[in-house]
């Protein structure tokens, strides 16, 4: 391979002309069809039914419908778009849409710019090439994307195209979600539902709605194109399969916070730039702690909208990389040895009045609310523990959950010392009602002082609250945000049900009942909570002690979607009826088994046409000059360099075995039809036989001449950029 010039391509300007800054405050959401938008394009009664719709969770009628698109049409066509699309989210984990021009005939070679309230409210897609699970059979095509009324339309560029984005949601024929937004809309109306009820009960009464919030930590790596596309399998699988670690890798921790190169920091301007035009509330940017790692975080939105944003997140990081010759690594583990990336979900709920629900607040008062929400969310963690363990199981993410860098596969919950501290209390009974002199007593009182800091960062948590929401640390960067939220969202209503009823069996004095529920739930609970250092064996076997499951591959944690408890848990909240719960079990193991049997292929392929010529060329060269030196001197002191070439000789024949074990290996699973059956063969047998052809590989790259070896190596990737 003809090696780049490490200084040509650190030294490589992606420069754009700029005119003069403006503030990022005059052109937010410019591209998005929101309220600001709507309130001037539509008219007023329009404009304040639309409104109610999105408060309520209703529907537009069709005369209402044709009035919107109309606007909505106008709009975009000031913007300069010429085709519409249903933008929604397939289970393949990505976006997709299907473009239609606004234009109509009205003659012979004549047409308008027309759109109306049918085409914006429902499009029909081909739905047979998408996974279902089993939900459909491949000849049944139709599926339907429905108008999301409550997340705005915005426009979207690339190249010289223009497009209106209609954010949808994606269902079959016969009403089944076929997408990862139907559930998630549902899981928000369930939590709503349940919380708005126990606020009632706590004296809350003219709170109408509860919302869901999101706050996505956004990691990512950062290499230069020219690598990427020398490297197969970061092309077809977006990790490395191959190579030898670096001499520097992270250990001086001199990325972490570091200086943002030049390069990269344009692109991360440019890459805002464009989220801000999009309404995407892009806050906080930084290096993380590998090298070529960085994140990109936002300000927490509504459930659903911090949702769709995150995947334009995504979307758009991937655009605007390209325009800076910069590939974009959404991979949970792109290098081995090195930090992999996971998306940290900052979770919380918060009353149509703005409060948060999981702040301690000021009061006495809204401490005890603070604290039955608290509780509910640990309650539900504790008890479906495996079915969160679930929603983030992935091939990719295995590669990364468990490693001393992320959460391990264990769930549990870190308070901190002070609610620690406090909940302790209320179980052994020195609160035993809740009057404002106890509840001080108690210490609670001094929380709102400290309301943004009451606790460290644990770093290892895989679900910790962070003073005032919780940090679920164990979503992987590549994957969507909507299931891990829809069970989130669904597990607390469920808590939030249980202990409501068990509040109001207690009798007229609520907040005696409160603190009694509190201290019996505490109680149940406590396996769940771990302050300490997950990564260590003694906290795996304390929580084994704890009966705590510990899915350390996501062959062990999907089969917990396919549970009586799951499936009456969705059922109950109509998050997920059980025929769809069950085909997202069988997607999930179906993408699993094929994103390793992909992996292999790409392994396999790239040694035996890459990897084993170039290091028989160079056994070759180092033969014939080792003969031709003996032929010189004599053998006499060659041994050094023959024990070399012998060490050569013997990985390349390692290499060349493990190859045909690994290609037989996945010969005898083609036969396989059961998807658990198959995503088990993958990872008990085929990930083994990778990493065996994976280590002969990365012992000889350093053993072949720089020149001769044919693909980018780690040192390369990551600190030339």
């Amino acid at each position: 391979m003809k090696r780049i010039n490490p200084t040509i391509a650190a030294e490589r300007k992606y420069s754009i002309e700029k005119e003069k800054e403006i503030p990022i405050s005059s052109y937010f959401g410019e591209d998005t069809f929101n309220y600001r938008v709507m309130e001037d394009k539509l008219p007023k009664d329009v404009f304040k039914k639309v409104l109610s719709i999105i408060e309520s969770n209703g529907y537009l009628d069709l005369e209402t419908a044709n009035i919107v698109a109309h606007a909505m049409k106008e709009w975009a066509l000031e913007k300069g778009a010429t085709h519409f699309a249903h933008w929604f989210q397939p289970m393949t984990g990505v976006t997709a849409e299907k473009h239609d021009a606004f234009i109509e005939p009205i003659g012979r070679d004549e047409v308008i710019e027309r759109f109306s309230g049918k085409q914006l409210a429902q499009g029909e897609p081909d739905a047979s090439s998408f996974p279902s699970g089993g939900i459909r059979a491949t000849f049944e095509a139709r599926g339907y994307t429905v108008w999301d009324v409550t997340s705005p339309a915005f426009i979207r560029r690339n190249g010289i195209a223009t497009t209106l984005c209609i954010p949808t949601a994606f269902i079959s024929y016969t009403g089944e979600a076929l997408d990862k937004k139907t559930p998630l809309l549902r899981s928000i109306k369930a939590v709503s539902d349940s919380a708005v009820r126990m606020l009632k009960l706590l004296g809350n009464g003219p709170v109408t709605k509860v919302f869901a919030t999101l706050g996505p930590e956004q990691e990512y790596f950062c290499i230069d194109m020219d690598y990427y596309y020398k490297r197969q399998d970061l092309v077809l699988t977006g990790r490395t399969l191959i190579g030898a670690p670096p001499a520097k890798g992270q250990e001086l921790e001199d990325q972490y916070f570091g200086s943002i190169r030049e390069r990269i920091q344009s692109f991360m301007h440019d890459v805002e730039e464009e989220l801000y035009k999009l309404g995407v509330p892009a806050k906080t940017r930084h290096n993380e702690v590998a090298p070529s790692q960085f994140e990109i975080a936002p300000v927490f939105e509504e459930a659903n909208v911090a949702s769709d944003h995150n995947q334009i997140v995504m979307d758009t990081m991937k655009s605007v990389g390209r325009n800076h010759h910069l590939a974009v690594l959404l991979a949970e583990k792109p290098f081995a040895g090195i930090n992999g990336s996971g998306k940290h979900l900052n979770w919380s709920l918060s009353d149509s009045d703005g409060n948060n629900l999981l702040n301690p607040g000021d009061t006495p008062h809204e401490n005890i609310k603070f604290l039955v929400f608290l509780t509910a969310t640990i309650k539900a963690v504790y008890r479906h523990a495996d079915i969160l363990r679930a929603s983030v199981a992935t091939s990719g993410n295995d590669h990364r959950l468990g490693a001393n860098e992320a959460p391990p596969a264990i769930i549990s919950v870190f308070l901190g010392d002070q609610l620690t501290k406090i909940l302790d209390d209320i179980e052994k009974g020195k609160a035993t009602a809740a009057t404002d002199k106890a509840i001080i007593d108690l210490g609670i009182s001094v929380l709102p002082v400290l309301s943004k800091d009451n606790t460290d960062r644990n770093r290892t948590s895989p679900f910790a609250f962070t003073g005032n929401k919780f940090e679920f640390r164990a979503v992987g960067s590549n994957q969507s945000i909507s299931f891990s939220a829809t069970v989130l969202n669904t597990i607390v209503a469920e808590a939030l049900d249980e202990i409501y009823d068990k509040i109001k069996g207690k009798g007229s004095d609520v907040n005696k009942a409160v603190m009694e529920v509190i201290r019996q739930e505490i109680s149940e609970f406590k396996p769940v909570l771990f302050n300490g250092d997950n990564y260590t064996k003694e906290w795996e076997e304390e929580a084994a002690k704890r009966k705590l499951p510990n899915h350390k591959t996501s062959v062990e944690a999907l089969p917990s979607l396919d549970t009586e408890k799951a499936k009456g848990l969705f059922e109950k909240y109509k998050v997920l009826s059980p025929v769809e719960l069950k085909s997202r079990y069988h997607i999930r193991l179906e993408r699993y088994a094929k994103d390793i049997d992909i992996e292999a292929k790409a392994l396999s392929n790239m040694v035996t046409s890459q990897i084993i010529p170039a290091a028989l060329r160079f056994q070759g060269e180092m033969a014939k000059s080792l003969k031709d030196t003996a032929k010189v001197l004599g053998d006499a002191d060659l041994a050094p360099q023959k024990k070399l070439l012998g060490t050569l000789c013997g990985l390349i024949g390692a290499i060349e075995t493990s190859v045909e074990e690994l290609k037989t290996a996945q010969e005898k699973g083609i036969g396989m039809h059961d998807e658990l059956e198959k995503a088990k063969y993958c990872n008990d047998t085929l990930k083994p036989l990778m990493l065996k052809v994976r280590q002969s590989v990365d012992e000889l790259e350093p053993l072949v001449c720089d020149e001769l070896w044919p693909i980018p190596k780690f040192w390369e990737m990551l600190f030339i950029c």
